[in-house]
């Protein structure tokens, strides 16, 4: 067992650590709203003794199979097409009402185990999308102890003429690990032990362990189901995130308690973001 209890409290008191659980990790992404609870479980049961440490924590989850299906049907990331703008913003409400129950599902699990969230719709306080998206954090620069503020990718409103468009966990991330003086950037996801030198299911994919900005990355997403730009997408901004944080990390979300380990020894398996 990991001896979290003996670090130092003056550095527990410094640690914030930002957490992006993704889509694919808490949801089968073929399935329409399919929420996968075990794999929620373990990251809570892992996040636990971590709200133990005094440790302020932020949590972002992805949408998964709760918003990427619509929003690929409704082309939503493109904005509003005239032809079709009422069916759109029909799925937009849609994608909004499933991000909430999304949320809603996630903050339960939190409930049972005795930590208390509070949710943070993204259309209701951002505007805009991608990493310089506009709206107030501060909400999220909360103390230990505090409930755990959690928010998520989501369609929000744009002030141009595509009217709404998609703000993603990712792009969430940047702004709330860069803005915020947070020591832990911790991407978690659902397929591989963090970014692979091909995808996971080749034979021969190996674990990069330590990334820089210009290493060549042959990573892909699937375009059927992904809107939001998959591991490159991840990989971009954790590159970015890493110019202001030190510990930037892309790890297995199976495996939720490589988080615990990361904090209390400085190392766990998973890739390194390092800054270029």
């Amino acid at each position: 067992m990991l001896e979290y209890e003996n670090l130092d409290l003056e550095q527990q008191m410094a640690v914030r650590v930002a957490i992006k659980l993704g889509g694919g990790l808490i949801s089968d992404k073929s399935s329409m709203k399919k929420f996968n609870p075990d794999a929620v479980e373990r990251v809570v049961d892992a996040i636990f003794p971590i709200s133990e440490l005094e440790v302020s924590i932020i949590l972002v989850h992805g949408a998964g199979s709760f918003g990427h299906l619509l929003a690929k049907k409704w082309k939503i990331a493109e904005g509003m097409k005239t032809e079709i703008s009422k069916d759109q913003r029909e799925a937009v409400e849609e994608i909004r009402s499933d991000m909430r129950e999304l949320n809603e599902l996630i903050i339960d699990k939190f409930t049972e185990r005795g930590l208390a969230c509070i949710g943070h719709p993204p259309s209701e306080w951002a505007i805009g999308t991608g990493a310089r998206f506009m709206g107030d954090i501060s909400v999220f620069e909360r103390a230990p102890g505090e409930p755990i503020p959690v928010t998520f990718g989501d369609v929000v409103e744009t002030d141009d003429e595509r009217g709404f468009g998609i703000l993603s966990g990712d792009d969430l991330m940047f702004r709330l690990s860069t803005e915020l003086d947070v020591t832990h950037s911790i991407f978690l996801i659902g397929d591989a032990d963090g970014v692979m030198s091909s995808p996971p299911s080749e034979e021969g994919s190996e674990l990069i362990t330590h990334l820089r900005s210009e290493l060549e990355m042959e990573g892909v997403h699937d375009t059927d189901i992904d809107v939001t730009g998959g591991i490159r997408l991840k990989i971009d901004r954790a590159l970015e995130i890493s110019k202001e944080v030190d510990e930037v990390w892309i790890i297995d979300g199976r495996k939720p308690n490589r988080i615990l380990e990361l904090l209390t020894s400085g190392q766990t398996k998973g890739t390194k973001i390092l800054r270029g």
